[in-house]
């Protein structure tokens, strides 16, 4: 009898298996991996059996590093340990990188062998996360934070491609269509990640003022940074640590902020604001445009070390307003107050500290924070960051940086043992290309420049005359500048 020929079909079911099964297995460090593969579109069927080019290219993922955020889990630090555990959290930040260009730069060994997972990246990672973990437990008292289970990361996949049109093309803005199956880069953003504004239903709603309200704003014309400051810092986060932030910071107001930047050197310095008497720092990460060539920081630190590639953009228009509270007259910000609103590891954290929004110019009452808006012609990117408007009346800082201030609640009301503060708006315009996958905003690695890691910080450096000003227009129903 002839040998049989077997189906070529038959023959590559199995390394199809077999990859999603190594793409899920269960590694010894307790991470689930969920790695980069790339199945050929050989692998698929042209029939009715079997995935198509089209389905693999639906299920390919980037992966990512989620590490617990050790800052957001501590309680106190002593003045005297501050800078000793500043440094340790700026540390993690930095074995995060580390370990997240380990596994980018040896993706297609991961892939074929997703246990090298574990013995490249997540054990290393945790040895020197425990490491850092217990000299911070040490510094601050807390010896508990050694049982929380922080050291452990994991890999996780990012979301798939999805919202396609009915060909499996992704539709920007001015209706062209693009292959969903393209990466935009190796480290995001997806195209996934990106919506037509149009498509967005209204979603705006704020509180009606009160009796006691105060109405009035007050503007700071601070510029849009056409003088081009920028660096890798966050002097509020990782004080005196070069290259804390990973990605690159616009600056507006104070001339003087870097991560060494004391608040005498605040005080002296000079300022891009139109009133002199406004010396704050409002810092925020840049936007690029990719695809179209890298910036002069290609191969710097916050740049092309830390994955953020493409051409920097300077806003078209950077507005600073202190607004006041629909329920309530507001107090003077304390001197040196710092405040940063949104969550720049929002994509592994999750989104309890998300808060910056996107939208575009004339749909504005439109907003997003878990995507970037595709606008149609003549429309402009917007960037709106609202900061917290509830001050503890103690502290102008606090050990994860958040407890210190806090939100209004829905009816604008601050919480129990808080004050009324102005209330610090930023509104920034961008005129970049309407099509997904064409721009983002600068991030960690690790969080594969996901429209909701974008953040904003601010250092109070007012003048007492000049806020003094300034509250006595938000409490009177003025607008000022």
């Amino acid at each position: 009898m002839g040998r049989i020929a077997r189906s070529p079909r038959k023959r590559q079911a199995l390394p199809r298996r077999m990859m999603m099964a190594a793409a899920a297995l269960i590694l010894g460090g307790g991470g689930l991996v969920a790695v980069n593969f790339y199945a050929s579109a050989s692998e698929g069927d042209s029939g009715g059996s079997g995935s198509s080019g089209h389905d693999m290219a639906q299920m390919r993922m980037l992966s990512t590093i989620d590490c617990p955020d050790v800052g957001n889990s501590l309680s106190t630090v002593p003045d005297s340990a501050k800078s000793r555990v500043d440094r340790r959290l700026a540390d993690l930040d930095t074995q995060i990188t580390d370990a997240y260009t380990k596994f980018a730069d040896n993706k297609d060994r991961i892939q074929r062998d997703p246990r090298l997972a574990d013995t490249m990246v997540l054990n290393p990672l945790k040895r020197q996360r425990t490491d850092s973990i217990g000299e911070i437990a040490d510094a601050t008292g807390q010896p508990d934070l050694n049982d929380k289970g922080l050291a452990a990361c994991t890999m996780r996949a990012a979301d798939v491609q999805a919202s396609n049109d009915q060909g499996g093309n992704q539709v920007d803005a001015q209706g062209n269509g693009q292959n969903a199956a393209d990466n935009v880069t190796a480290s995001g953003p997806a195209r996934s990640d990106f919506v037509d504004i149009r498509s967005v239903r209204p979603n705006v709603a704020a509180p009606q003022p009160g009796r006691g309200a105060s109405t009035g704003t007050f503007t700071s014309d601070c510029g849009r940074n056409q003088n081009g400051k920028r660096n890798p810092d966050n002097v509020i986060v990782a004080p005196g640590v070069s290259n804390g932030a990973h990605h690159m910071h616009d600056y507006v107001g104070n001339q003087a902020t870097d991560a060494f930047s004391s608040d005498a050197d605040l005080a002296r310095g000079n300022t891009s604001c139109r009133n002199q008497g406004d010396k704050s720092t409002y810092y925020w990460p840049v936007v690029r445009v990719l695809n179209q060539g890298n910036d002069t920081d290609a191969r710097a630190d916050g740049g092309g070390k830390d994955k953020n590639v493409g051409k920097i953009q300077t806003p078209v228009q950077a507005t600073i307003q202190l607004a006041g509270s629909p329920v309530s007259k507001v107090t003077a910000m304390p001197r040196f107050l710092r405040i940063i609103t949104g969550d720049a590891k929002a994509f592994t954290n999750g989104n309890a500290n998300a808060n910056a929004s996107w939208s575009c110019t004339g749909f504005e009452n439109r907003q997003l924070k878990d995507k970037y808006p595709l606008c149609p012609q003549g429309s402009k990117v917007v960037r709106t960051f609202k900061f917290q408007s509830c001050w503890d009346g103690r502290n102008t800082d606090s050990a994860n940086h958040r407890t210190h201030v806090a939100f209004a609640d829905k009816r604008g009301a601050c919480p129990a043992g808080f004050k009324a503060i102005p209330q610090l708006v930023q509104r920034i315009v961008y005129d970049v290309p309407a099509k997904a996958g064409a721009f983002a905003v600068d991030s960690f690695p690790e969080q594969l420049h996901k429209p909701v890691t974008d953040h904003g910080d601010f250092i109070d450096v007012f003048s007492d005359q000049l806020m003094g000003k300034a509250v006595n227009c938000i409490n009177t129903g003025r607008s000022c500048a």
